[in-house]
Parts: structure tokens; C-alpha cells; sequence
């Protein structure tokens, strides 16, 4: 079952994925009200968001979780989400480390510098290759999600490399937007931005409660 649904939507499905994947009981089923108070979510909620991808709910028993689980990776594309990283500086040594992603079924396999006393070692048990490797590794194995951790100076040019290399997905964290054609996925994360905008947020409470 496919439908559109809200980005809000989204962003909840992979906690949802996590929850049933991390839970300690061992029971075949699980009902939307066990999730909704295991994340603090309201139950008509949740069982709204997974009416939207799934309709194997049964009532009074809930959905059977191994079944959930694979209607939840299917959806979110867990067979796509092996991932490389190019600029493997402060940020992107800390995104290579980082074991939180393998909880959402997503992975980065390899990382991509042009400092020699990188190229050849391992970080976070990823190896680092050669920029000029890009191309030859992304399409042996056959990767389709790209990171840039670069300056911006750097981010255009390295997004036409990983596109020609045959990736379908940028996740930038270049302070530079970059312009791909309209069958790129792009999500630019610009935490000065996000910073500026929980500043204006905080400032909002504060002054509430003048």
C-alpha cells in the first residue's frame, strides 16, 4: 500500500521503525496504544500514520510486529540506504561514528577525502578512500545516498561528481545550496540556520515569560 502522506508523517515513521526494532518484549503483536505510550504520541495518531502505509491492523490484537517492521522498511526504501560521505573532516568524522543511523536501517559504508594522511585508514571502521576513487566505488557497489561535509566552496563541484557517479540522493551539510537536476533527492542541512532559528525561538519564550 502506497499513498502520499505529510512530511510529519514521515519524519515519525522511522521512530516508529526504531520502537519495534528496539523494544525489549518479545510478544508477536503490538498495538498502536503500546507505541503511542512507549514515545509519548497520542494513539489516534499513531494509528493514523500507519493507516497511511499499512492496513494490517487487526483490532484488539494490533498488528503482527515482524510484519509491521517489513511493511516500515519497505516504505522507507532500507534496501537503498547504504551511503557514502565526502570530506571526512571534524563533521564528517562525527557522522561516520555516529551508531544512531544503523538504528533506521541506514549505513555509511565508506568515506572520501583528498588529505593523504587520511586516504588508506579507517574511521569509525569506515575506510576513507581517495576522491578519485568516487566514481569507481560508488557504482561497484552500487551506493545511491551521498554526504557532503565540505566548505562550500567545495559542494557544487562534489555534488556533479557523486550525480555522475550515479547517486540519486544528497544529504548536504555544506553551508552552500547546490542545484542538481529535478531526479536528485536533495536535504540541506544548514545548522547555521537552525541555530538562527532556535535563537529567534528562545528569545520568543523568554519574553513570554516576562
Amino acid at each position: 500500500m502506497t499513498t502520499v502522506i505529510s512530511k510529519a508523517t514521515l519524519q515519525r515513521l522511522p521512530v516508529y521503525l526504531n520502537c519495534l526494532k528496539s523494544a525489549a518484549d518479545t510478544g508477536e503483536y503490538v498495538s498502536a496504544t503500546t507505541l503511542a505510550n512507549r514515545l509519548g504520541l497520542g494513539e489516534v495518531q499513531v494509528r493514523k500514520d500507519l493507516a497511511s502505509i499499512c492496513d494490517a491492523g487487526k483490532p484488539k490484537v494490533g498488528y503482527l510486529k515482524k510484519e509491521l517492521i517489513a511493511v516500515l522498511e519497505n516504505y522507507l526504501g532500507a534496501d537503498m540506504n547504504d551511503a557514502v560521505l565526502v570530506g571526512v573532516g571534524h563533521l564528517g568524522t562525527a557522522l561516520l561514528a555516529y551508531k544512531g543511523f544503523e538504528e533506521y536501517g541506514f549505513k555509511i559504508v565508506a568515506g572520501f577525502d583528498v588529505n593523504p594522511a587520511l586516504i588508506g585508514t579507517k574511521v569509525a571502521g569506515k575506510q576513507v578512500f581517495s576522491v578519485g576513487e568516487m566514481d569507481h566505488i560508488i557504482r561497484r557497489l552500487g551506493i545511491r545516498i551521498g554526504i557532503i561535509t565540505l566548505p562550500k566552496e567545495y559542494a557544487q563541484e562534489t555534488a556533479d561528481k557523486l550525480i555522475g557517479a550515479g547517486i540519486r540522493a544528497i544529504w548536504n551539510f555544506s553551508p552552500a545550496y547546490i542545484t542538481v537536476p529535478e531526479n536528485i533527492v536533495v536535504k540541506n542541512e544548514n545548522m547555521a540556520s537552525s541555530l538562527a532559528v532556535l535563537s529567534k525561538q528562545l528569545k520568543e519564550v523568554t519574553e513570554a515569560e516576562k
